[in-house]
């Protein structure tokens, strides 16, 4: 499945934690390539959506190295972490975290208008993956109200507008029934085989075993 040799992600002795007495990463190194699925896999605390967060660039390390492509966003501020994250980061977060207080449609293309993308062409892709993914509400509607199933679908959707170099996911079938969960599974490994890098955090061993690699965390 690994499409590319050179490492879309690549951290080297990262260190974070939230007191200064535990961190929850403690010189931690890995890397990503294009075309590959990689699981983090670890007991509940181990710091597997740390790590995520990290990888992101939502959370800036202690120490180590981040790069991201050609960026080494552990050593920039804030807005150069900002635009490297709208550039090549979509995201699948556990539970959603869609707005309540935007549309399903205006969820979905958020991103793609912060980065300046033409809201009409980021609408066609918004509603062809929606249409993709069986979101069976109204593209109008508030973002409220909704299905797990439904709304993590919706979140999908929005990570994967615009095909990004780098998805991560946390715990991203957690909540789901069956179905859903394989349509999940089934879109992140598609796009996996695009050649983009691909990372989720995952207690579900089966899936995590059908990923290329594991990162386990204790």
């Amino acid at each position: 499945m690994i499409a590319n040799v050179r490492p879309l992600i690549e951290a080297a002795a990262i260190t974070f934690g939230y007191s200064r007495e535990q961190p929850v990463l403690n010189g931690w190194s890995g890397s990503v390539a294009g075309g590959e699925i990689v699981a983090i896999v670890g007991p509940s605390g181990s710091g597997k959506s740390t790590l995520l967060y990290i990888l992101g660039t939502l959370v800036r390390p202690w120490s180590g190295t981040l790069w991201i492509g050609d960026h080494d966003v552990a050593r920039v501020g804030d807005r150069g972490r900002s635009d490297v994250r709208s550039a090549a980061i979509g995201f699948v977060f556990q539970d959603a975290l869609l707005d309540p207080r935007r549309s399903v449609f205006d969820n979905v293309v958020e991103g793609a208008v912060y980065r300046g993308d033409s809201r009409a062409e980021a609408g066609v892709q918004a509603r062809a993956l929606l249409e993709r993914f069986g979101v069976d509400v109204e593209s109008s509607r508030r973002a409220t109200d909704l299905s797990g199933g439904q709304a993590q679908r919706i979140a999908l959707a929005r990570a994967l507008l615009d095909s990004p170099p780098i998805v991560l996911a946390d715990e991203p079938t957690g909540n789901l029934d069956h179905i859903n969960a394989k349509l999940v599974e089934t879109a992140l490994f598609e796009h996996a085989r695009s050649g983009a890098a691909i990372v989720m955090a995952t207690h579900d061993e089966v899936l995590a075993a059908r990923c290329d690699r594991t990162f386990r965390l204790s």
